[in-house]
Order: structure tokens, then C-alpha cells, then sequence
């Protein structure tokens, strides 16, 4: 493995792993301003990880080209699905700009980011589950496999032991 295969896998399992201790920990905090405070940062660390993934991808991957990382994804995802589309990859652009954009507003105002509903936070993390899993399990190869479905199940087992519609504490600053 070189360097650079070497540093674009390591800033997505980062972005990963920020992004599902970040979710965790947001999940569980209700009312202690500590693990809302270290939620906040694990998902802003997330966040610098999957950025710099993006750079990491484009630069030693995609030189820097927009229609080479199009005609890959279709490709995989053609190799995988049977269906020749680089879509996918308008779905990563997006994924990135919403997470952040989440992580300006956690900064920017965080008592209303914690009280947002229910059901925009679920919404966001029903995409960033759809996203972790496409990205793992559907289009990994070997041990990462594992590794994002474990993610997966354990998000979706800690989600839906939380019970819908329970507002999060607005109580911290």
C-alpha cells in the first residue's frame, strides 16, 4: 500500500469513527453538557476526516477531476449493481455538505442544534447510515466489511433503544 491509498483509508475510517462516536455520544447525552460538548467534537474531528478524505480521493485517486471520479463510481457501481451510473458520487458531495453544514450550526448554535426535532436528526442519520453502509459494506472489500456493518448495527441497535421523539436537553451553551 502507498501513501497515499494509505492516507485516503485512514481519514474515512477517521471521518467513520469520529462520525459514530460523535452520533453515540449525541444519542446518549440527554442532559450531561460533557458528552454533549464531546459529541460535538468527535463529529467536528469526523467532519476534518471525511474533508480531507475528499482531498485525499481527488488528489491521489482522481487528480483532481471531477469526471474521472464520475466515471469511477459508475464503474464500481456498475461492477457491483449492474447499473452503469456515477450518481453515487453526488450523493458523497452531498453527504459532506450537509455534515458541514450540521457541524457549523452545532457550532454556531448549539442549544438549538440539540433541540432540533427528532426527526431531523433522524433523518440525517438515516442518511449517514445509508451512506456508511453503501460505502462498507456494499462497495468494501474484506475486514472493512465487518468493520462498517458493525458500525451500522450498532448505531441502528443504539437509535432504536432511544425511543422516537425524545427531545434532547437544551441545557448547555
Amino acid at each position: 500500500m502507498n501513501a497515499g491509498e494509505l492516507l485516503t483509508r485512514a481519514t474515512i475510517w477517521s471521518a467513520l469513527l469520529g462520525y459514530a462516536w460523535g452520533a453515540a455520544l449525541l444519542s446518549s447525552a440527554r442532559s450531561s453538557e460533557r458528552r454533549l460538548v464531546a459529541a460535538r467534537m468527535a463529529w467536528t474531528l469526523g467532519c476534518v476526516f471525511f474533508v480531507a478524505h475528499f482531498f485525499c480521493a481527488f488528489h491521489f485517486y482522481h487528480h483532481w477531476s471531477h469526471a474521472d471520479a464520475y466515471t469511477e463510481t459508475a464503474r464500481q457501481t456498475e461492477e457491483m449493481t449492474g447499473h452503469h451510473s456515477g450518481s453515487g458520487l453526488y450523493l458523497n458531495y452531498l453527504f459532506g455538505l450537509v455534515w458541514i453544514i450540521l457541524v457549523a450550526w452545532w457550532w454556531l448554535a448549539p442549544v438549538r442544534f440539540v433541540a432540533q426535532s427528532g426527526w431531523s436528526l433522524a433523518l440525517w442519520n438515516g442518511f449517514a447510515l445509508f451512506m456508511i453502509f453503501n460505502g462498507t459494506v456494499v462497495f468494501g472489500k474484506g475486514p472493512v466489511q465487518w468493520f462498517g456493518g458493525a458500525i451500522c448495527v450498532g448505531l441502528a441497535v443504539l437509535w432504536w433503544r432511544q425511543r422516537r421523539g425524545r427531545a434532547f436537553s437544551t441545557s448547555y451553551r
